[in-house]
Order: structure tokens, then sequence, then C-alpha cells
């Protein structure tokens, strides 16, 4: 059975924009009871904050953090940003979350449109709905060249697919629009994805089912290859914003653009009541997303008039500031407070505050990420980097991490030893280093 989806309309896939520092990172690592592991889910130390940030999960599980924030305040480098990513994979893995800077915030033309866009873009509505897919395991998959006279070479024209269940199996022609998608998403045999037959999107790329070291297994799915099915799919509000705005002939709930239309107060006004008519016929439900500023002590007076007042919001995310600032003075008053903050807008957050990592766990952190990024290393240049990290910065040691393996493979080894590190560390400098440089240069260099 052959099918042609060449006439289908496909729109651009969003790329995920989560942090590779933090890819890591499953969970805040916290026991049934809510206590913290010391080594659990990608996380290390700071075990007040994270069993903080669990209660917070908790309230917002059951809808009682309305009206308030979270402000987590420490040092740099104390884990600030990978506690706000735990919390967010808590919550699910369709949870938004959207990482700003205060700096950007304050270097925005219209600072208010930057945070609503933020604010929109962090707030999900889960979407169920039946559609007519194709699902399967790829058993073959074969990419169609075409040429051109306009155009000297060959160019993608589309795909021969072959898809397989417990129960049954097809082979489909897929238009350019379809291969590019699976050409993106690096698809091959063995793996499990579903096709949308009405928009020609890829809606999901599944774990190798054929490799043997898979971090989960995947289910090879039953029924007819092609089929009707009911499917969860969650959006942000921003992107039912810019749908609305193009104001597209058919708009299908699961659609993207490429460009974005101006968004006014009123497309969003309609986005809330289609979101509100889709709950309460039964079809949706809201999912709360996490906004994280870091540098919060960047934004002024008008940022945080905005975030006080959008807070109360029926649509508003999990806003959680990041700081590591004592007093100073308010952008945009005379204002002396802790952390540059309105102190009516800190009466209002809950804090969590972070400490400097001890030396094992600088240790551990590091291993981790020696792990996570390939790196394999002597328990000298461990030692070594632990030392750094101790004395200089945790994540100056962890930057050295890739850099001492390129020196080590110029060598012809696949270790990294300490000649590795010494290198390294002495030709990229640290802050304190950069700044003594600064000092003994200062008559030399372009103030």
């Amino acid at each position: 059975m052959v099918n042609n989806m060449s006439e289908i309309q496909v729109t651009p896939i969003r790329q995920p924009k989560w942090s590779s520092v933090h890819s890591h990172i499953r969970g805040l690592g916290l026991d049934p009871k809510g206590k913290a592991k010391p080594v659990a889910d990608g996380m290390i130390g700071q075990v007040e904050a994270r069993e903080a940030a669990g209660i917070i999960v908790e309230l917002v599980r059951q809808g009682r953090l309305g009206g308030k924030g979270v402000l987590m305040v420490g040092p740099s480098g104390t884990g600030k940003t990978a506690i706000a990513v735990a919390m967010a994979r808590e919550l699910g893995e369709d949870t938004p979350f959207v990482a700003v800077n205060g700096a950007e915030v304050l270097a925005a033309e219209n600072k208010t449109a930057f945070l609503m866009q933020a604010f929109r873009r962090a707030v999900g509505i889960r979407i169920r709905e039946t559609r007519e897919v194709v699902t399967g395991v790829v058993t073959e998959l074969k990419y169609i060249k075409k040429t051109s006279p306009f155009y000297p070479y060959p160019v993608l024209g589309g795909a021969r697919i072959s898809l397989e269940t417990k129960d049954d199996s097809a082979a489909f022609t897929v238009g350019p629009e379809v291969a590019q998608q699976l050409q993106a998403l690096g698809v091959r045999k063995g793996d499990v994805i579903m096709i949308d037959v009405e928009t020609g999107r890829v809606r999901e790329k599944a774990e190798k089912v054929f490799d043997i070291d898979v971090t989960q297994e995947v289910e090879v799915p039953s029924g007819k290859v092609r089929s009707r099915r009911d499917i969860v799919r969650t959006l942000t509000f921003h992107d039912i914003d810019a749908s609305l705005a193009a104001q597209r002939a058919a708009f299908t709930l699961f659609g993207f653009l490429r460009e974005e239309a101006t968004i006014t107060d009123e497309v969003r006004a309609r986005t809330d009541e289609l979101v509100k008519k889709l709950r309460d016929e039964g079809k949706a439900e809201l999912v709360p997303g996490i906004l994280f500023i870091d540098d919060a002590h960047m934004l002024d007076i008008e940022a945080y008039s905005f975030l006080s007042k959008a807070m109360e919001s029926e649509f508003a995310p999990i806003i959680v500031l990041a700081t590591n600032r004592g007093m100073t003075t308010v952008r945009g008053t005379d204002e002396v407070a802790p952390h540059g903050m309105p102190r009516d807008l800190l009466d209002r957050l809950l804090i969590i505050t972070t400490k400097p990592y001890t030396e094992d766990e600088i240790r551990e952190i590091l291993k981790l990420r020696a792990s996570e990024e390939d790196v394999e290393l002597s328990e000298d240049a461990l030692a070594l980097l632990t030392k750094i990290g101790k004395e200089r910065s945790l994540r100056y040691a962890v930057q050295l991490l890739q850099p001492a393996k390129v020196v080590a493979e110029r060598r012809g080894s696949g270790r990294v030893e300490v000649p590795d590190v010494e290198y390294v560390s002495k030709i990229f400098a640290d802050l304190r280093t950069s700044i003594d440089y600064v000092e003994k240069y200062k008559d030399l260099l372009l103030r």
C-alpha cells in the first residue's frame, strides 16, 4: 500500500532550546517524602534549596501558588538555574520552560512587550484531539533526490518510508516538506515515529527500539499503521497567539508559523477565550510553565511593576527570579533594597537560598559533567580540576573539560591527565586572572 502525501503543507519545527549545560537534569532528586538525596536525577548538593523547590512544585500541582513567585538567591555557580530546570522536569516533560536574562529585558525596545511574550511562551495548554496519523517503527527509509534545469545540484524531492506496528505494515511516499523534517530529526531505521496525515507534521520521534543501550524502552505501536488516534499535544499561549494573529484560513491547534505577525491585546484576548472554551468543554487543561529570569537585579522599576501585576493573572506561569546581589539600588529609582528589588515585590516572593558547593560536591559535579560530555578523566586530573573548582570557580573547572580532552586527543590519548589540565588552565584565564590582567595592562588597554 502506497499513499502519496506530497501535497501536505508543513510548517517548521520549533527546536527545543534547553541548555546543554543542564541536559543531564531529570528532576530535583527527592525521595517520596520530599527529602533530597545527596546525588540523584543529575542534582548534587543544595539539599535545602532542592527540598524548598520540591514544596513549590507540590504547591503548583495543587494550584495553590497563585499570586506568588519564587526568588533564588546565592553566589554565582551555585545551581540556581539547575534547580529551576529541575522544577520544570518535575512538573512534566511538556511543561514549558522559558529562560531570559534581566539584561535582555532591560535592553528590549519595549520591556513590557518582551515580558508579555515571555509570559505567553511559559504557559501551555494540553489539548486532546482525535487525528488521522500514520505511526510505527521505521523499517526502511530512502530519500528521493531530484534535479532541476535551473539548479546544478540535486535537491531533496521526498522520501519513501516503510512503517511497521505489531499488527500491520505499510509503505508511504512523502513529499519534500515531510522528508525535510525526517532528515532534520535524524530519523533512521528503528525509530518510532508518528506523522499527522492532515498537516504532514512529524509529531514524535522516540528512542531507537533496536539499540541495546537506550535509557528508555519504547514499545512498538499496535493496530493499523494508518488510523485515527487520540493525540495529546501541548501548545503555548504564544503559539496560539501567533496563529490567530496571522488569520490563517484553516487554523488548526497543531500548526505553527515560520514568521510571527503582530500580536495585539485583542489577539491575546481571543486566545484566552479559546483556551477557556476548550477547558470548559473538557478538551484541554492548563499547563503552567516556568518563566526563569536570571540576573533579576538588572530589571528596572517598570519591569518589576509589570511582574507584580502579571503574576496575579489567571494564566500566569510560575515566575522564578534569580540573583547573586545583596543590597543594591533598584534600577529606575534611588531606593537601595535587598537584591535590587522593590520591597513590596519581595514580600510576594518565596525566597530560596543556595550556598557554595563543598569540595566533595564539586568533585561529584565534575564527574557527572565529564560523563555527560564523554570526557574520561584520570583520578589525578579529577583531583586537580576539583582543586581548581574550589579555588577559582566551579564553572571555570567545568569549562576546562572539553579543551583538556582536545589536548589529550592531540597526544593520542583518550584520557585526560594532569598535564592536559595544567596546560589548558594556563592558556585559558578564569575571571580572577582576567581581572589581574586588566589591572596589569590598564595603561595599554582601551577605555
